[in-house]
């Protein structure tokens, strides 16, 4: 018996240590997800703070243009006339009665107030949209999810555009947002929506998503509350709600263009498509009619599902869509369409988002490239986004037993690290499945769009450039190294070869490590991560470099004799160099990326390949494109020394973060090999003792750095 209660009390320790590191886990928990919290708050306050100050920097001709155009020293609503003469209201007559009294203000002090009640409402928006998620939800997403949701509507193109033209387009979603989620009884439900609808009368559509969720009082109060301040309008100004329900065909034709790129609507869309007159208006009709048909029976049954959130977001997206105008400030719905499960594989889950936050958050000329084919879809992304989220999205329902836990990712076997001393990071673990296309399509276009604008922004004076195009000159010759010169006259005088380098410096540069790419994409997904990530990091680091130190290539610097053989020849006593100046940055020569990437291809190549030729080849490129850059003038030889440094940090850093390393085998992995106990069993108890119950053995755990 002794010796059992001994086993016991040591059993009883081991549970209060394993008790005690978990407990230890869970505050380390606690204070990452406190410490997350903190640094997002912090984020939203920046946001905050930057959002008003670029407002308020504007001259006051350029900031808060509709607001002043309305209400400014001679704006429309200071006017004994109509509202619409000049065609720059395009608010509903019960909207211009709600802005009436701003006209007493001073334009200094409304400016303030305006600004900072839009960041007020978009502060409400985030919470109340944070507060409707589906459940269940964690409790680390819900710490998370305020802070998030208000960030993200701060980035939002629609709420950067509401507040530089000082629009109104936040107070109706609020109002439908607040019906739905904090409103409960079913006439404020009603009065909410049929507000929303009196400022923008295609939100009436809510009214039918009531109806047919079962709030049939509130659906026929929000018809009512927007009777009655149609109605109201319409007896204060008469004249403007004929023009603008009658002539207008409610609000249609005011403000810009209809066909312009600011209407992401289907009219919009048919009208830069080309259609026109009434074939494009039974079109439209068509169009709006399915759209709404399939759109408000998914709102529905996601409403039935317990995902009112989608539900709402897919109505606002049939809204958007089926709009005569859906200008770019009032296209919210589409961002809340986020809140979606699209993908029953965990691999799957971040595309839908990921994709909605890139078009709602970046211009279309950064997703997609000026190539004729795309140009449709860049124009309209908005458009199909919301086209997507109302009819085509295959979003998850809550019985999906794929809702909470999707097919896991599949993860390389853990090997011990090669450096014991490399300070490996153990969190970014390396997949072993192929990535989704369109998310690294979005992703390759947007870094290089990124790369491409800080390329362009890394601009510098033409006399710090040249100082530093001296200083590497004179360390080249210092070293013996300045071959440039000899070089480009050299390759001037032979006619072929000038033309081959000049070709190679021109093509190569994309056309290589975009094959290497797309054939490790195909071929060896696990491979194409790591070699997509260190080219990446090689990039970013460069853009460093760009900024740093802005250096003059040799065939910008006067007196030393270059030639440029692939722009022609440049005139020294311009401060630009012609149209090229426009569209590249003439100073970001260090690091080279041209011999960078074709070092990064080189390496790859040779680690990778199969076959002993290929791999020759692969170590061709690098020197055929050090000599083009060289023999063309456009590079030192020591910007070729900057683009090898910053591949190898590149290739540092990705094996820091997804290079071979040991892991923590948890109760989901079993070990290569199990562990042998070392402890000799012990003797049966003897005949006529009562004998201790057979227990399993409990697991032993490999002591492993953690992941």
């Amino acid at each position: 018996m002794e010796r059992w209660e001994g086993r016991r009390s040591v059993t009883n320790a081991d549970h209060s240590v394993r008790g005690g590191a978990v407990a230890d886990a869970m505050t380390d928990t606690e204070t990452r997800t406190g410490l997350t919290r903190a640094l997002l708050w912090l984020i939203v306050a920046v946001l905050a703070v930057r959002q008003m100050a670029v407002v308020l920097r504007q001259p006051p001709g350029e900031r808060l243009t509709d607001l002043e155009t309305w209400i400014g020293e001679h704006g429309v609503l200071h006017v004994t006339g109509s509202l619409y003469d000049s065609g720059r209201f395009t608010g509903t007559p019960f909207a211009g009665l709600v802005l009436k009294p701003l006209t007493a203000s001073a334009e200094a002090a409304l400016g303030i107030a305006w600004t900072f009640g839009s960041l007020l409402l978009v502060a409400a928006l985030g919470v109340v949209a944070a507060r409707a998620l589906p459940a269940p939800v964690g409790r680390r997403t819900a710490l998370l999810a305020v802070p998030v949701a208000i960030t993200l509507l701060m980035l939002s193109l629609p709420v950067r555009n509401t507040l530089h033209l000082g629009q109104t387009s936040i107070l109706p979603v609020l109002l439908v947002l607040l019906a739905c989620f904090v409103a409960r009884d079913h006439r404020l439900q009603g009065v909410l929506v049929g507000l929303a609808a009196a400022l923008q009368p295609t939100l009436l559509l809510f009214a039918v998503l009531l109806w047919l969720t079962g709030k049939r009082r509130a659906s026929v109060v929000s018809v009512a509350a927007f009777a009655f301040c149609t109605a109201a309008a319409w007896a204060a100004v008469p004249k403007d709600s004929w023009t603008y329900w009658v002539h207008h065909v409610a609000g249609a034709g005011l403000g810009e263009r209809p066909d312009s790129l600011a209407n992401q609507s289907l009219h919009g869309a048919l009208l830069r498509l080309g259609f026109e007159g009434p074939a494009e208006i039974a079109l439209f009709l068509v169009l709006a009619a399915a759209v709404t048909v399939i759109g408000v029976r998914r709102a529905v049954r996601y409403a039935h599902d317990g995902q009112l959130l989608l539900a709402v977001a897919v109505t606002g997206c049939v809204v958007v869509a089926v709009s005569p105008t859906a200008w770019q400030h009032q296209l919210l719905w589409v961002l809340l369409a986020v809140v979606g499960k699209v993908g029953k594989r965990a691999s799957d889950r971040l595309v839908w988002p990921a994709v909605v936050v890139l078009v709602l958050t970046l211009p279309g000329k950064m997703l997609l490239p000026n190539v004729g084919l795309v140009i449709p879809v860049r124009d309209n992304v908005l458009l199909i986004a919301a086209l997507g989220a109302a009819c085509l999205a295959p979003f998850l329902l809550r019985t999906s037993p794929y809702w909470q836990q999707p097919v896991p990712t599949d993860f390389a076997q853990p090997v011990a690290a090669r450096l014991g001393r490399v300070p490996l990071l153990p969190f970014w673990r390396r997949a072993l499945h192929r990535p989704n296309l369109l998310l690294e399509l979005l992703l390759i276009r947007v870094v290089y769009s990124a790369y491409a604008q800080v390329r362009l922004a890394a601009t510098a004076g033409r006399p710090l450039a040249e100082e530093h195009g001296r200083q590497i000159h004179a360390i080249e010759q210092w070293l013996h190294v300045d071959i440039e010169l000899w070089v480009n006259q050299t390759v001037v005088r032979i006619t072929w070869l000038r033309e081959f380098f000049d070709y190679y410096y021109l093509t190569f540069h994309f056309i290589v490590p975009l094959t290497i790419l797309g054939v490790l994409y195909a071929r060896r997904p696990a491979d194409y991560r790591w070699v997509r990530s260190s080219i990446g990091f090689a990039t970013l680091l460069a853009l460093v470099g760009f900024w740093l130190y802005p250096l003059a290539p040799p065939r910008l610097m006067p007196g030393l004799g270059f030639i440029d053989t692939v722009h022609g020849v440049q005139d020294f006593a311009k401060p630009d160099y012609g149209t090229l100046t426009t569209v590249t940055n003439q100073y970001a020569a260090m690091p080279s990326l041209h011999f960078g990437w074709s070092l990064w291809c080189g390496v790859v190549i040779v680690m990778l390949a199969p076959k002993l030729w290929m791999k020759a080849l692969g170590l061709l490129h690098p020197l055929f494109t050090i000599a083009a850059i060289v023999a063309t003038a456009n590079h030192w030889v020591l910007d070729a020394a900057g683009g090898a440094l910053v591949v190898s940090l590149g290739f540092g850093l990705t094996y820091l973060l997804s290079g071979p390393r040991k892991v923590m085998a948890d109760d989901k992995q079993v070990a290569a090999e199990p562990v042998k106990p070392t402890v000799e069993p012990e003797p049966e108890p003897e005949a006529g003792r009562d004998a201790e119950p057979e227990r399993d053995p409990e697991p032993v755990r490999a002591e492993v750095g953690g992941t």
